[in-house]
């Protein structure tokens, strides 16, 4: 026997826990949620407190995410990809190669400036997030090495290791969001992506 379908409703079917959302809309929940999560962290906060606090349904808020998991994946995710087009927007802007590094370092430090330690605590914490941290500070140290490279070809850098300095800079990244670099030094994020910066131009300067 075969089942019968009746071909006059194939509407798909919404479940109560789902509902679809403008697009406009979904965008700016999603934002206001980044800015609770990334202010508080994510371990305590529920779904029913975030719904409550923006406003909307829990079937609206599972618009955006089907699990509270899956939501803060998608926050930690646009928060790296909007820093790094944010980063790359003013590198591209400096036309003087040696500053460009300069220019990277500091836009790294004003983007960690607009989290909390408690969202990096939860976000080294949880896997699934601390693997996007562990890839977006890995491709950090790349475009370091890039930005490097590029000095040394025009003659603003002379020559050495740059996949040497390129991994000091990721291990400086690491300190800086643990909090060990900041509580030893006493200097905000910014601060100690701007004395980075100078350090490896001073180091790096072929003059």
């Amino acid at each position: 026997m075969t089942a019968q379908t009746d071909s006059r409703d194939r509407r798909p079917r919404r479940t109560a826990r789902r509902r679809v959302v403008d697009t406009r809309r979904r965008d700016e929940l999603l934002r206001q949620a980044e800015a609770i999560i990334l202010t508080e962290g994510f371990t305590a906060v529920t779904m029913d407190e975030l719904a409550q606090r923006l406003g909307c349904s829990k079937a609206t808020l599972y618009s955006l995410a089907s699990t509270k998991e899956q939501l803060v994946l998608a926050v930690t995710r646009v928060f790296f990809r909007d820093a790094t087009a944010e980063i790359e927007r003013a590198v591209q802007a400096e036309p003087d190669p040696r500053q460009r590094i300069r220019v990277y370092l500091a836009g790294v430090g004003t983007a960690m400036r607009r989290h909390s330690h408690a969202f990096y605590d939860d976000m080294v914490g949880y896997e699934p997030t601390a693997q996007i941290y562990r890839t977006n500070s890995a491709a950090a140290a790349r475009r370091v090495h890039e930005l490097i490279e590029e000095g040394v070809q025009t003659g603003a850098f002379r020559a050495l290791n740059g996949h040497f300095a390129a991994q000091v800079v990721a291990v400086t990244i690491d300190a800086v969001q643990s909090g060990v670099l900041l509580e030893r030094t006493g200097l905000t994020a910014g601060d100690a992506f701007s004395e980075l910066g100078d350090l490896l131009l001073d180091g790096l300067s072929s003059e």
